[in-house]
Formats: structure tokens, C-alpha cells, sequence
């Protein structure tokens, strides 16, 4: 393996399960530019040396590179490396979030958090533990292990299970949604070839039987030349009829229109321009129609234009029912923004040959067939005893979706949710219940679990906070003095009366501080206590008070670095 291979064998390493994109990278660097720099001045304050800074620095990138690749490890390193290099302590915030939510399972997450908290505390105890303050050093480190590091963590874990358990959730909705199309768009199937299989066996035999009869009647020489006319009409009508149901019959069976022999005369035109050959053959058959054009005509839609030649036959057909006689007026006018088709008829000139045979949903087709491409149809009685039947339709329709628009159980919608996560890669089912890590019927049990724990970390936090502020409060009143107070007391003075003036010391603020500074007289007992003026956060003022044989033999004000 030459060393191009290698260093991208230890890049693709270093990159992790993850897609590192060079975005992705470039926001880890910034990310880890910003916490450096803080650092930087978290170590000027603290004055620390240029060993430590440089090596908080290089520590502080490398961790935020390596986080994604090694969460656990990357967390220890980091609270361990916090305890004795101030400039580290930031990123621990970051180390934080990303094992909190790259670190599988609760067991192995808990052990990391725990064995951070363990190196970071023990290795701030040896680093403070020249300044003989341990318990204040472990209030101290647990509050800020807790603040920085925990909480951070069991926020990045609530947050990321809880997106991983919506996209679960939406993913597996979306898929029993297509599944549920799926199902109706088979029984939708299944119900057409019914209806189409019925409509060719009852309608198909009873056509060919009228186009049959027609043929022969047509060339019968006792018939008059009237009356031979009239039947070619109705063979002719027969045999249109018997083209469209074949047509019918093949969208319902298998969605495409069938094909028609080249030998069959072709259908008339089902469009506009094919309203013209329908008054033609109701004048044939002795109907007074009369066709108007307003407008300048304009090319419409297929679905639109199929919308009016149909809207014109069925008004023809009851007209022809409902009102035998009686003359109708076809218009058409070209508005601006639609076509209008006008279909009125005036009252029967007679009364009727015999029952009419009617089906009642010739107009609801209408109203329907305009709705869907954006148009509507009004059919009502008109004045003197006529009817009228009016439909407006736009030159252009919208397209239908590929995707049904159905209302799912959730109130959301197909397509919508079908386009949800569009772009998106298929989600890793075994990953995900890995993630989640307990079973479907028990996960709202897990949440509560979680939500918990969070609530008992945030609890645990404030009263440790609580504490430590009261036992800050509590030393502080122990272990410090006004300059006054110190002026006040004088060499000389019995051990007594000047132990009851001061106070007692017993703090873990000045743990240490009697063996500091100057000297102490040989045979003395010290009292070491802090000044309250102090203004330097890095040095402490402290008053020093030794007695022997029962009186104050020395008082000694001085500073002790921190």
C-alpha cells in the first residue's frame, strides 16, 4: 500500500460513519478556531504558560476533529485534559453534545459520562492539590461537569432520538399510505374490468343486434326513400355507439383506449368539432336544431374540449326525451376566459311516443366532468316550459397529480408526505430500533424514562448548586476579615480575647494558607484568614495571626498566588 492509499485509508477512518463533505469540514475547523481562541484567553487569565496554551490549542482541534469518529473516547480525553489545561474546558461542551448523541446504547453512554467525570474531577485534585482545597475543588469541578457536560449530553440525545423517532414515524406513515393506494388502485381495477367486462357482454350484444337489424332494414325495397334515410341514421348512430363503448370498455379495462380495425368507419369527432356532426344527424332525424358560433374560436384542452362535446349530447338527449318536438338552439360563444356552451329547447310539441327510459345522473356527469377541469355546468326549467342547460369551460386545465390526494388518518396528505422526504436517503430500520433501543409497545414508557432522568440531572444540578453557593457563603464568613478588623488587633494581646474578635477560620477557603508567606515564629500556632478588599482575582490577600503561650506574639499581612 504506497502512502496516497494510506493517508486516504486513515482520512476515511478519521471521517467516520458520517459524510464529511468539505462544508462539513470546514465547520468543524471554524468551530474549532472559535473554541481555541476562547481558550486562549480562558489560559491568559488563569496565567498559564505557553506550554499549556500551545497544548490546549492542538488538543482542543484534534478533539473536535475526532469527535465524530471516537464520541467516548474523545469526551474522556477532554474532561481528563480539562482538569489541568484551563483553554480544554470549552470544548467540553461540544464533546458534550456529540457523545450524547453518537454514543449507542444507555450503558456505554452512562460509562463515558461517568469515567469523564472521574478523570476530570481526580485530575483537577491533583493539580490543586498543592492549594490544599480538595472539597472545594470537587463542588467546584462537579458543578461544572454537570453544567458543561451532561446537560449538553442529554439534550443532544433527547434532541436526536426524538427527530429519529418523527422520521421512523413519518417514513413508515408515507409507506402505509402508498400501500393503502396501492390497495384501492387494485380494487379500483378489479372493479372496472367487472363493469367492463358487463357493459361489452349486455350493451355490446344489444348494439351489434340494432346494427344488424338497421343493415338489413336499410336495404329493404318496400321501405321508402324517407324512411331508408331515417334508418341509416339509426345504423349509423348504432355503430358510433357501438365504436365509443369499445372505446369505454378498453380505458376501464386497461386504461388505454382501444384500437379500432382500419376497415370500421372512424367515430365522429368527440369535440367541438364534432358538435356540428351531432346537429347534423338530429336535422336527419328530423329534429329542429339550430348551431350558433359567437367569438373567435380558440383551440381548448383535450379534457375541455371532450367536456363540451358531451355536455351538447347529453342536452340533446333529453331534449330528444323529455321534449320530443320541440325545437333547440346550440350555442357556443368564445368568451375572453372560458367557452360557453347554451343548449335551450321550448316546450314538447306533443305528448310522448312512451315511457321514457332515464338513468337520472346524465347531468350530475356533467356537473362533474366541468368540475374536474376547472369549469361548471346550470341546468334548469326556462321560461314558457322549456329547459336550458348552460356549461362553462376554461381554454386550459390543470393536469391531475401522479399521486392521489387523499386525507390520511393523521389529517395530513399523500402527496404531500410522498414529497416529505424527497432527496433524502432511506432510512437504516435496523439503525433506527438499534437507536431507540426498547420495543414499540414499551417506547412511551422509555421517553418518560429519559424525560426523567433529564428532570433528576436538572434537580441534582440546582441542589448542588444550592449547596455549594451555601458553602461558599458559609466559608467566606469563616474566612475572611476587613483591613480594619486587622488594624484593630495588636501584638501583645491575649490569645483569647483576640480568637473571640476574629473568626474561627475553619474554612475550606484557607486550607493551607498559615504555611505560606513569611516565617512563622518557632512554637506558634497561626491563624490564617482572607482579606474581604481583595481586587487581584489571581493573588489572594491574607492576614496571618500566631500565638504563643497564650498571647498574639505576630500579625502578618501578605499575598499568596491562587
Amino acid at each position: 500500500m504506497d502512502t496516497r492509499a494510506r493517508a486516504r485509508a486513515g482520512w476515511d477512518w478519521l471521517k467516520g460513519p458520517e459524510p464529511w463533505s468539505r462544508s462539513a469540514l470546514a465547520g468543524d475547523l471554524t468551530i474549532a478556531a472559535v473554541i481555541a481562541l476562547l481558550g486562549v484567553g480562558v489560559d491568559e487569565l488563569s496565567h498559564s504558560s505557553t506550554l499549556k496554551t500551545a497544548s490546549a490549542v492542538v488538543l482542543v482541534v484534534a478533539l473536535t476533529l475526532l469527535r465524530r469518529r471516537l464520541p467516548a473516547t474523545t469526551l474522556i480525553v477532554g474532561a481528563a485534559a480539562s482538569g489541568f489545561l484551563p483553554g480544554v474546558f470549552l470544548v467540553t461542551i461540544l464533546l458534550g453534545w456529540s457523545a450524547g448523541r453518537r454514543i449507542v446504547g444507555v450503558g456505554r453512554a452512562l460509562a463515558a459520562f461517568v469515567i469523564a467525570f472521574v478523570a476530570e474531577v481526580g485530575l483537577s485534585l491533583v493539580d490543586q492539590w498543592s492549594q490544599m482545597r480538595p472539597l472545594l475543588v470537587i463542588v467546584f469541578s462537579t458543578l461544572m461537569f454537570l453544567a458543561s457536560t451532561v446537560m449538553p449530553g442529554l439534550a443532544s440525545r433527547y434532541w436526536y432520538q426524538r427527530r429519529t423517532l418523527l422520521s421512523a414515524l413519518q417514513e413508515r406513515n408515507a409507506q402505509l399510505l402508498r400501500e393503502r393506494t396501492m390497495v384501492a388502485g387494485q380494487a379500483r381495477l378489479r372493479e372496472r374490468q367487472r363493469i367492463a367486462q358487463d357493459m361489452h357482454d349486455s350493451l355490446g350484444h344489444q348494439l351489434a343486434l340494432i346494427s344488424v337489424h338497421t343493415g338489413a332494414l336499410e336495404v329493404d325495397p318496400a321501405i321508402t326513400d324517407r324512411q331508408r334515410e331515417a334508418v341509416g341514421v339509426l345504423r349509423q348512430a348504432s355503430v358510433a355507439a357501438m365504436h365509443e363503448l369499445r372505446e369505454v370498455v378498453g380505458i376501464l379495462r386497461d386504461g388505454v383506449e382501444a384500437p379500432l380495425p382500419v376497415e370500421e368507419a372512424q367515430p365522429a369527432a368527440r369535440g367541438v368539432a364534432g358538435i356540428g356532426g351531432i346537429v347534423e344527424t338530429a336535422r336527419a332525424a328530423g329534429t329542429d336544431v339550430r348551431l350558433s358560433v359567437a367569438g373567435q374560436p380558440r383551440p381548448l384542452a383535450a379534457a375541455c374540449d371532450h367536456a363540451a362535446y358531451r355536455i351538447v349530447q347529453e342536452a340533446l338527449t333529453n331534449a330528444y326525451k323529455h321534449a320530443p318536438g320541440a325545437s333547440i338552439t346550440v350555442e357556443l360563444r368564445y368568451e375572453d376566459d372560458s367557452l360557453v356552451v347554451e343548449i335551450a329547447n321550448g316546450p314538447a310539441a306533443g305528448p310522448g311516443s312512451g315511457e321514457v327510459v332515464s338513468g337520472g345522473q346524465g347531468l350530475t356527469g356533467l356537473r362533474e366532468r366541468a368540475r374536474l377541469v376547472g369549469g361548471m355546468v346550470h341546468a334548469a326549467a326556462a321560461e314558457g316550459g322549456g329547459f336550458r342547460v348552460a356549461g362553462v369551460l376554461p381554454y386550459g386545465a390543470e393536469p391531475a397529480g401522479a399521486v392521489e390526494d387523499v386525507a390520511d388518518d393523521f389529517g395530513q396528505r399523500t402527496q404531500a408526505l410522498a414529497t416529505a422526504r424527497k432527496g433524502a436517503p432511506p432510512l437504516d430500520w435496523a439503525a433506527v430500533d438499534r437507536e431507540l433501543a426498547v420495543p414499540v409497545r414499551s417506547r412511551t414508557g422509555g421517553w418518560a424514562l429519559g424525560c426523567g432522568i433529564a428532570v433528576a440531572a436538572l434537580v441534582l444540578l440546582l441542589i448542588v448548586m444550592g449547596a455549594g453557593v451555601a458553602l461558599l457563603v458559609s466559608s467566606a464568613n469563616k474566612a475572611m476579615i476587613s483591613k480594619e478588623d486587622y488594624g484593630a488587633v495588636s501584638v501583645g494581646e491575649s490569645e483569647q480575647t483576640v480568637r473571640e474578635r476574629l473568626p474561627s477560620g475553619e474554612s475550606v477557603m484557607t486550607d493551607g494558607l498559615e504555611r505560606k508567606g513569611p516565617p512563622r515564629p518557632p512554637g506558634s500556632d497561626c491563624l490564617a484568614l482572607l482579606s474581604e478588599e481583595s481586587d487581584d482575582l489571581t493573588t489572594d490577600a491574607v492576614f496571618r495571626f500566631c500565638f504563643k503561650d497564650g498571647k498574639l506574639v505576630e500579625k502578618q499581612a501578605y499575598e499568596v498566588k491562587q
